[in-house]
């Protein structure tokens, strides 16, 4: 599949649409699910274009993955969370919606994970827990 350039997270990279941010540099984008499976769940996303992991230069997968543990032992402090469900769906029968590769980390137990995409979120309470995890970076 081409990746398109016009998917939600391309533009949000792009600045065109707003998101609630946790943590960018140059290469990597950290930002608040706004339909959350849990209470703090973030997504982790390279900047390079690719629509699922196996489109992902090895080099870019290596430094994304580093930031995601990044995020992780920042969430586990500023949420005090004993774990977090690492999840990253390549392609849409795994259930990608967007069509740029991203990781998921939700502060849950897989047993209690809500459904995927399915609701929105509260954004004031969503841009608090952003605040805690940014804080503990």
């Amino acid at each position: 599949m081409a990746y398109d350039d016009q998917n939600i997270f391309a533009r949000i990279l792009r600045g065109e649409l707003p998101a609630i941010k946790v943590y960018e540099d140059d290469q990597v984008l950290a930002f608040m699910d706004i339909m959350p499976q849990a209470d703090g769940h973030t997504l982790v996303i390279p900047k390079t274009p690719a629509v699922t992991l196996l489109d992902l230069p090895a080099d870019a997968a290596a430094y994304t993955i580093q930031i995601v543990q990044k995020i992780a032992k920042a969430m586990q402090q500023a949420l005090g969370v004993d774990g977090i469900v690492l999840m990253q769906l390549s392609g849409t029968s795994a259930g990608q919606t967007v069509p740029h590769v991203h990781f998921h980390l939700i502060p849950t137990s897989v047993h209690q994970l809500g459904k995927h995409a399915a609701q929105m979120g509260d954004q004031d309470k969503i841009k608090a827990q952003a605040e805690k995890i940014k804080a503990a970076l």
